[in-house]
This record gives structure tokens, C-alpha cells and sequence, in this order.
């Protein structure tokens, strides 16, 4: 017998609540400068209830190729990563228009 997901009531390997939280998020992907003109990307808006955005953060960082951290609800990157960022969310699934990049 097959387990039975508590929120959505069906069967574990057909459950759908994943992809219903990643389109219920509104993300932002946006650049900041900081100490000495350091540039940072920073990515808001992901469920930290749902994710583990340290491991997001990990993947995040060897797609991109740079540095950086997971604090506070927002996932850090070293240097303009906006575009790299963009695509890496699209490819877990995260739908292009719920990604705002400013």
C-alpha cells in the first residue's frame, strides 16, 4: 500500500503539493553593490518551508561557478549572476513568469 501525502490526500509518487508551492512563489532575483563596490546577487522570494535553501544555495553556486551563502530567507551569490540564476530556477521548475529579474 502506497503512502499517502497528509496535505493533498493523494499517493506519495503522484503528489502534486511540490509543484504547487513552487507556483504559488513570487521570486526575485536582483543585484546589490555593496562594501567597495562589491557586486552581490540576491534572490528573494523562495519558501524556506518547503526547501532547504542551503542545499538550494550548495547547487546554486557550483552551477554559477562563484561564491556566496544562504541567510535570512535570501540566497547570496558573488558577482553579476543574475542570468545564471534565471536559468538554474527555471530548471528546477520554478515557472519563468513567477522569476522577476531587476
Amino acid at each position: 500500500m502506497a503512502n499517502i501525502c497528509p496535505i493533498c490526500g493523494l499517493p506519495e509518487d503522484i503528489c502534486v503539493c511540490g509543484e504547487i508551492s513552487k507556483e504559488q512563489q513570487k521570486i526575485r532575483i536582483r543585484l546589490e553593490t555593496r562594501k567597495f563596490k562589491r557586486m552581490m546577487t540576491l534572490i528573494e522570494g523562495l519558501d524556506v518551508k518547503d526547501i532547504d535553501l542551503g542545499r538550494l544555495a550548495q547547487k546554486m553556486k557550483a552551477f554559477c561557478a562563484c561564491g556566496g551563502t544562504a541567510k535570512n530567507g535570501q540566497i547570496m551569490l558573488q558577482g553579476d549572476q543574475r542570468e545564471k540564476a534565471y536559468r538554474f530556477l527555471i530548471q528546477m521548475g520554478y515557472p519563468k513568469d513567477n522569476i522577476e529579474v531587476q
